[in-house]
């Protein structure tokens, strides 16, 4: 869903600061942050040890929504942090699990997902929570610059502990999935935010272009 495009809709100066000299993006699809980055997805090998495919190191590494679809979060990043460059930086931005995940696990939206993250001290109430505080302060030589939530046009208001049964969530999920890319390919525009009160399960806002994602900043030292 242009992952990276819809971040850069919020990101200020700071951020774009980052984005210079020679990039890697992991896991972006069709949408990479900048045109000019080295990509990296699925057809040139595994995003878990992707060190034993690339070589090189960069100015800046940059990935959005790939983390949690690593079979483990915290030794995926140690092997993207290998490849920053002393005095570069890792952009990571995540779902965060309270807005995307909705406290609903295995994840309704996406059932690749294999971890869940938050900035909360002590919220595992997924059983695979990574805090992202303590995810970025354990790259060594690296110096944690800037952990946020974006949510932009999430509304809240939507935003339930929803108690009906799971096969009915999830047949609604892929009910209101099909009818946005039904309504996009007619190229009509549609709120189908209505779907949450009125069958009483929790949506994916992200569908509809709202943020609910978490941003890591981490700077590696100059030797």
């Amino acid at each position: 869903m242009n992952e990276a495009t819809k971040t850069r809709s919020v990101w200020t100066e700071m951020e774009w600061s980052l984005l210079r000299g020679r990039g890697i993006d992991i896991g972006c699809g069709r949408d990479p942050v900048l045109p000019e980055v080295l990509r990296f997805d699925l057809e040139h090998g595994d995003a878990n040890v992707i060190t034993e495919h690339v070589e090189d190191t960069f100015d800046f590494v940059f990935s959005a929504h790939c983390l949690e679809h690593m079979r483990c979060p915290r030794a995926a990043l140690q092997q993207w942090w290998k490849l920053v460059k002393p005095g570069g930086h890792l952009i990571v931005i995540v779902p965060d699990q309270d807005l995307y995940e909705q406290r609903v696990w295995p994840s309704l939206f996406n059932t690749d997902h294999k971890a869940t993250f938050t900035m909360a001290p002590s919220a595992n109430w997924s059983g695979v929570s990574v805090n992202v505080f303590e995810l970025g302060s354990s790259l060594p030589g690296g110096d944690l610059l800037d952990v946020r939530l974006q949510d932009l046009g999430y509304e809240r208001s939507y935003l339930r502990h929803w108690r009906c049964p799971r096969w009915w969530a999830r047949l609604l999920v892929i009910v209101r999935w099909n009818l946005v890319k039904w309504f996009h390919k007619l190229e009509i525009e549609v709120d189908l935010k209505w779907f949450a009160p009125v069958f009483q399960a929790p949506i994916d806002q992200t569908i509809g272009g709202a943020l609910a994602q978490i941003q890591l900043v981490v700077r590696k030292r100059p030797v």
